[in-house]
């Protein structure tokens, strides 16, 4: 008999840990090679990790709920056929969160404070946006498994940091409330009001997904300033061009051609002319991206969103933009994304028509600094001008709307950059293959 150590595996390069949610097998089970011995979650994606062994699992060397490192041991599994690992241990396990002691190597600096405390890839993003540095944050209570510091620790300790500040202002430099106000306006952070509940009430408890969700949407709010500019396009010629090509298309590449590939395209093209809109901020710094990463929203069967990237969008053309975004729409659906597909993105597109909305003020998707919401495309009568003078027609409408960050992005830059995207599906060729 051989001991075969289970690691976890790499999930991506951005990726660094996961959360353990369920053990798919107990000590003493029978495994299977290729047996799901694990359920994994990072910040958005769930996932699975199988067994590449046959044996019987001896260990579980994490709980669930457990933050685990990528490269950890997180399980010994028992083989007939004296099977074990080619490739030693590498990256640590936190001694804090193992149940059994592992002699493990040093720990990557870059996962370590001066306190060798750990915090997960969401926790250090706020931290930065929020410049708080490590021995501040080291000080920081946490209410997560062995003291671990959660988000929603760090962002109660912010708006209380925010709270103390607002009221350690001396009163001579408060603003001078105005006398036709009946009371003073009240700086502090509101109470939410308590929520009454009568005999047929249900109380249904957010997932986990739900609650990272309404986490990062707080923490955008509260980071930055939200602006949305709104525009009307005539897409009458690409809705046309559509109709042509579409069977064709799908008959040559296995693969139906929606609007949101089109509407990618555009968005790359401006970022290009805008390349002010792709970027995002830290502190003081506003960090200009090399690369143009598109992430689009998508709806899961749960009624949650995930948003996967499509990498170097920029290089793609519209057969490789539709066949990513094909992809990675199907594999959102069906819960197969890989961690490091949800993260990178540098611009966010929203397709609020699906839903049959007109137009939508989207939350930026931080640490970008905008998104585009697209509404749905409605047959309107529209006013044209001819050499014969103005005729009304029916055409084929829609709204832009773009929320930006208007901290780095004014008005000007921000109504230009959707005027842009407008005029590139307006302005669309009839006769363009592909």
């Amino acid at each position: 008999m051989a001991q075969y150590e289970l690691l976890l595996p790499k999930m991506g390069e951005s990726v660094a840990e996961a959360t353990i949610i369920k053990w798919t097998k107990q000590p003493g089970e029978r495994i299977e090679p290729d047996d799901t011995i694990i359920e994994i979650a990072t910040d958005k994606v769930d996932s699975e990790v199988p067994s590449p062994v046959g044996g019987t699992l001896v260990k579980q060397l994490f709980k669930e709920d457990d933050i685990v490192q990528v490269g950890a041991v997180i399980a010994i599994i028992e083989t007939a056929d004296g099977e074990t690992n080619e490739v030693p241990v590498e990256v640590p396990l936190p001694a804090a969160l193992s149940q059994e002691p592992v002699q493990q190597a040093a720990a990557p600096a870059e996962n370590i404070s001066t306190a060798d405390r750990f915090y997960s890839p969401l926790v250090k993003n706020i931290a930065a946006q929020e410049n708080i540095p490590a021995d501040e944050l080291n000080n920081i209570q946490g209410s997560g498994a062995d003291g671990r510091l959660t988000k929603d620790d760090l962002l109660q300790y912010i708006a209380s940091k925010r709270d103390t500040t607002t009221a350690s202002i001396p009163a001579a430099a408060a603003p001078v409330q105005p006398i036709s106000s009946p009371e003073p306006v009240n700086t502090a952070k509101a109470t939410p009001a308590a929520t009454s509940l009568s005999g047929g009430d249900e109380i249904i408890e957010m997932d986990r997904m739900r609650k990272l969700i309404a986490d990062h949407m707080v923490m955008s709010v509260q980071t930055a300033p939200h602006v949305t500019s709104f525009v009307e396009a005539d897409v009458t010629n690409l809705v046309l061009w559509r109709e042509r090509v579409k069977k064709n298309f799908e008959k040559r590449e296995n693969e139906k051609i929606t609007f949101t590939p089109i509407f990618v395209e555009a968005v790359t093209k401006a970022i290009k002319d805008f390349p002010m809109i792709n970027v995002s901020v830290n502190g003081s710094q506003i960090i200009k991206k090399k690369d143009i990463n598109i992430g689009m929203a998508a709806a899961l069967p749960s009624g949650n969103l995930i948003v996967p990237v499509i990498r170097k969008a920029d290089q793609l053309n519209l057969v490789g933009l539709t066949k990513s975004v094909n992809d990675l729409a199907n594999r959102a659906r069906n819960s197969k994304l890989k961690p490091d597909e949800t993260q990178g993105g540098t611009f966010t597109i929203t397709n609020v028509g699906s839903f049959g909305n007109i137009m939508g003020t989207p939350i930026i998707n931080q640490p970008q600094v905008a998104i585009l919401a697209v509404g749905v495309i409605k047959k309107k009568p529209a006013v044209l001008e001819t050499e014969y003078g103005d005729v009304i027609a029916i055409r084929h409408m829609m709204y832009l709307s773009l929320s930006y960050d208007h901290r780095v992005v004014d008005g000007s830059l921000g109504g230009s950059f959707v005027k842009r995207v407008a005029e590139y599906l307006e302005n669309w060729d009839v006769s363009r293959e592909i």
